[in-house]
């Protein structure tokens, strides 16, 4: 009875869920994210097939709704998207490396490490905890890749994204990217 009457109260308050974006901004986010994921993964088709070395990596998935479903989040601007990759995959691929004995612990230690030194340098970008979860629970093909995965794919796809979201998010007039850069 209750948990009826919250409902009901909340129906009328802006405490409820969030407005739908309009179909236009809906579009912008579909063709940016298509484009941007289309692009790595194009590339990675391209110039990765039959190597050790990968583009793509599910974390940009990730970045790709910041980028272009929320343009103007703090966390979607690229020193936000660069930095928190680079800085996330170089810590993920150290924790496995001191401490692939207990893998639990390298995940652990890469994650909270990440989200620290994202805040600390001012690039917190959430899909940055993901990059480092991927370079301790990835596949033998990741961890051969050693500090090769901060590089690729780790810095090189997030400038891709980045290319694309900088063409695609300044088509409209009612998008505007990026905020800031530093």
């Amino acid at each position: 009875m209750r948990l009826r009457a919250y409902l009901r109260k909340m129906r009328g308050t802006t405490h409820g869920s969030p407005p739908r974006v309009g179909n236009l901004e809906v579009l912008w986010s579909w063709v940016g994210a298509c484009l941007g994921i289309g692009a790595v993964g194009w590339l990675n088709q391209q110039f990765f097939t039959g190597t050790d070395t990968t583009l793509m990596m599910g974390s940009l998935g990730a970045s790709a709704v910041l980028l272009y479903g929320t343009p103007r989040s703090p966390l979607a601007q690229p020193r936000n998207l660069i930095g928190g990759h680079l800085i996330s995959a170089l810590v993920g691929v150290t924790a496995w490396k001191l401490l692939h004995q207990d893998p639990w612990l390298a995940q652990a230690i890469a994650v909270a490490t990440s989200i620290a030194l994202m805040h600390l340098t001012k690039t917190l970008h959430p899909p940055g905890g993901a990059t480092a979860l991927i370079a301790t629970v990835g596949s033998d093909q990741v961890h051969a890749m050693g500090y090769l995965f901060v590089l690729i794919p780790a810095t090189l796809a997030p400038l891709i994204l980045l290319i694309v979201a900088l063409l695609v998010n300044n088509i409209p007039n009612t998008r505007r990217y990026p905020e800031f850069w530093l």
